[in-house]
C-alpha cells in the first residue's frame, strides 16, 4: 500500500493545526510556506478534511484553519481514509486459496491497527531517538 501525496501532505497539515493548538486559526499559506508545498494543493486538501469534521474554518483577516476536535481524538487513519479512501493494501478474493486470503486480511488489520492507533497528538508530539532502523518493503 502506498500513500499518495494527498495522504502525506494531509497528515501534514494536520500536524502542523495540532502543533499550534491554541494559537488561533493557522493559514494555509503559513502551513505551505513552512513545509515548502502548495497552497493550491493544500486547498484541495483542506475541502474534505473539514468536511469530515476533522478541521474547522475561520473566516476574516485573521482566519484559516484549526482542528475540531482535539489532537489525541483523531487517528492517522481517521486522515487516511478521508484523503485516501479505504485501507485495504490488498483486496481480498473469495475465491483465492484460503491461506492466501488469510494472509491478505492480516495485513490489511495490522495496516489498519497502526493508523487507528497512533493518534495526531503522537505524531504531532514525536520525537526522533535516532535509533530507527528503515526498511524498504515492496509488496
Amino acid at each position: 500500500m502506498k500513500i499518495s501525496t494527498k495522504g502525506r501532505y494531509g497528515l501534514t497539515i494536520m500536524m502542523a493545526l495540532a502543533k499550534q493548538v491554541g494559537e488561533g486559526p493557522i493559514s494555509l499559506k503559513s502551513i505551505a510556506k513552512e513545509y515548502d508545498l502548495s497552497e493550491h494543493y493544500l486547498e484541495q486538501l483542506i475541502a474534505p478534511l473539514r468536511n469530515a469534521t476533522l478541521v474547522k474554518s475561520v473566516r476574516g483577516a485573521y482566519g484559516g484553519y484549526m482542528l475540531a476536535k482535539e489532537a489525541k481524538d483523531i487517528t492517522a487513519g481517521d486522515i487516511i481514509r478521508v484523503l485516501e479512501g479505504p485501507i485495504s493494501p490488498v483486496e481480498v478474493m473469495d475465491d483465492e486459496e484460503p491461506a492466501k486470503r488469510n494472509l491478505w486480511i492480516k495485513i490489511r488489520d495490522a495496516v489498519k491497527d497502526v493508523l487507528d492507533n497512533t493518534t495526531l497528538e503522537d505524531l504531532a508530539t514525536y520525537e526522533d531517538s535516532g535509533d530507527q532502523e528503515y526498511y524498504m518493503f515492496y509488496i
